[in-house]
């Protein structure tokens, strides 16, 4: 591993008050949390989060059944294929996010975080009795170490905002300041969320190697316990969890164990839920929620059936075209494979008409575009600032609608029309160019996917009709990841959550600089002037009126550029759970999300 340095001079704020006269050296008094606008809504002495049982009782286990496998346990870095879960149950940060507030931290390792007023710097000030699981003190030193180690050689997920700090010191005992080189306001608080590790567990050792030989070693109430990649992993609560009185974590961290068990695919999850084998399961498909949860657990009372409510943004699932291929650059042939997916015939025949369909991807919220609307007001203003719109997004654009039968004729006239504007024809039953090359692309599915599986088939048989005949390759879970990290596909099955604060985790989405990025979320390869600098826009935002416009002027965008196949959603969650699982009565914002369900759980007799 290479030698880092930690001594950054104390000049460097130079390089910040660079950036322009929006530096202030005015600051308020250090606080127990901070919202990107306005103040946090619990105060100093607030007893625990509002969306929690903070007389939760300790003990019992949960029991997941979890479709696929992994090779690492080591979830920081791009390498391997870890647990997801691991990245947000194994470590702490200096700050915690609060669910049931729009992007509002709290102090979890640090008891106080202090920033100018224009967040061209924070400051952290660690809690004095903050403890790693071995014991040991978590220390500046550690901080700083994993701030740097996984800033540069951690996920690309953690490197964006790493890349934006000019400048890193020790101010106290117990206190680490960073600075800015970036005018970003959302900085101050991304700094407070990244994983803290002990930088001695590491010393000579390669950060960036994964697999499965050291168990790494973290601050939260939870430690990996016994594990078999492709069988199970488990979770130990640690009963010596230095944060057990923290305001942030009471009520939180109140089972035991939690068990992932792993199965070849969806439909054997199931089956090994029903079985008893996992005492939890989410149930995304309407229907199967509505048909097929009657089994004898289920009559007996001995398994709960609960939905789970939410108010977030909708994200964007569906099917997304990688435009590095040929074939997917012209919008034209997007706007056609869009126009010949009949997800009307779909959502009644898998669904049983039970879905909504996503409209955009910040659908369901306040933070939405009004679809086949034309732009208005301070959001036309964001848009007319740019040339390369796509057409729809100032005069609105909306998905199709069909009449719900099989045929589609109405979509499938419109989907030929618009392959024949960009080139396309069909010659002999084939959809050509006039070179004679078929139009043709391979759609990349995950080993197990039933329910993606079971809707691709219906959109390929839509798609023979207009003399498209794609071909499907499924792969296991490592071969899945490695390609998409690759943006090794045509067509893929893909779905980005969003939140109610977007912020930099939206370049990496689909921000010009990680279109190129291996391992980056910007799975269409989008690279837009006007995205950019709508982030941008959206970034700098001091107030929540243009805050808003910026994030509804980028949904236009995005939603018009029409790269992805959007599917269905519902603004409620499904949970099969057995009876001894509770959950608090008062749900967070985000529902069935983040922080939610094991975070917030118990186990009651």
């Amino acid at each position: 591993m290479k030698t880092i340095n930690f001594h950054f001079f104390r000049n460097t704020i130079l390089a910040a008050a660079a950036i322009g006269a929006s530096v202030s050296l005015t600051h308020a008094e250090p606080s127990h949390g901070i919202a990107m606008y306005g103040e946090p809504a619990l105060p100093p002495d607030f007893v625990s989060l509002p969306h929690v049982n903070p007389d939760a009782p300790k003990g019992g286990e949960i029991v997941f059944a979890e479709a696929g496998s992994y090779d690492s346990i080591h979830p920081l870095i791009r390498k391997g294929s870890a647990p997801w879960q691991l990245r947000f149950m194994l470590f702490e940060s200096l700050m915690g996010r609060s669910w049931d507030e729009p992007f509002t931290l709290y102090g979890v390792l640090a008891e106080s975080i202090d920033t100018d007023d224009s967040r061209s710097w924070v400051e952290f000030t660690l809690r004095e009795e903050a403890k790693f699981s071995d014991g040991s003190p978590v220390t500046v030193e550690d901080v700083m170490w994993s701030y740097e180690t996984v800033g540069t050689l951690g996920h690309p997920r953690y490197q964006g905002a790493w890349k934006k700090v000019a400048g890193m010191e020790q101010t106290g005992p117990r206190s680490v300041k960073f600075t800015f080189n970036t005018e970003d306001r959302e900085l101050a608080l991304l700094l407070g969320m990244r994983p803290i590790l002990k930088k001695a567990q590491w010393e000579g050792r390669d950060f960036d190697t994964s697999g499965i030989d050291l168990i790494p070693i973290g601050s939260s109430p939870y430690m990996i316990g016994e594990f078999e990649p492709g069988r199970y992993l488990t979770l130990k609560r640690n009963p010596d969890y230095w944060g057990k009185d923290v305001p942030f974590m009471r009520g939180q961290a109140n089972l035991d164990e939690i068990r992932f068990d792993y199965y070849g695919d969806g439909d054997v999850t199931f089956e090994a839920f029903k079985a008893g084998e996992a005492n939890t399961f989410r149930e995304t498909n309407a229907r199967k929620w509505a048909t097929q949860f009657d089994f004898p657990a289920v009559q007996s009372g001995d398994i709960v059936l609960s939905d789970i409510p939410h108010q977030r943004p909708t994200g964007i699932k569906g099917y997304v075209m990688n435009t590095r291929r040929p074939v997917f650059q012209d919008i034209r042939v997007r706007d056609a494979l869009i126009q010949a997916f009949n997800y009307e015939f779909l959502n009644q025949s898998l669904y049983g008409g039970a879905q909504k369909r996503i409209q955009s991807y910040f659908h369901n919220s306040v933070l939405g575009m009004a679809p086949d609307t034309p732009a208005e007001g301070r959001v036309r203003d964001f848009l007319m600032q740019y040339d390369d719109l796509p057409d729809g997004a100032l005069e609105g654009y909306a998905l199709p609608v069909s009449d719900g039968t099989e045929r589609n004729r109405k979509g499938l006239r419109r989907a030929m029309a618009l392959m024949e504007e960009a080139g396309w024809t069909v010659q002999d039953g084939v959809m050509k160019n006039t070179n004679g090359d078929a139009f043709t692309f391979d759609i990349l599915l995950k080993n197990g996917a039933t329910e993606t599986r079971q809707t691709i088939d219906i959109y390929i048989e839509a798609l023979k009709r207009m003399g498209i005949t794609p071909s499907v390759t499924s792969v296991d879970s490592a071969q899945y990841k490695e390609r998409t990290n690759a943006f090794d596909f045509d067509m893929v099955y893909y779905w980005r959550g969003l939140s109610l604060s977007p912020g930099n985790e939206q370049r990496l989405y689909w921000g010009s600089g990680s279109a190129d990025q291996e391992g980056s979320r910007n799975w269409m390869g989008v690279q837009s002037a006007a995205i950019d600098g709508l982030i941008d826009t959206m970034l700098n935002a001091t107030s929540q009126d243009d805050f808003r416009a910026a994030t509804k002027a980028l949904d236009r965008v995005l939603t018009a550029s029409r790269f992805v196949i959007p599917l269905g959603y519902s603004d409620l969650s499904h949970i099969a759970h057995s009876k001894q699982l509770k959950y608090p009565e008062k749900i967070q914002m985000y529902g069935d999300y983040l922080g939610f369900q094991p975070e917030t759980w118990w186990y009651e007799e």
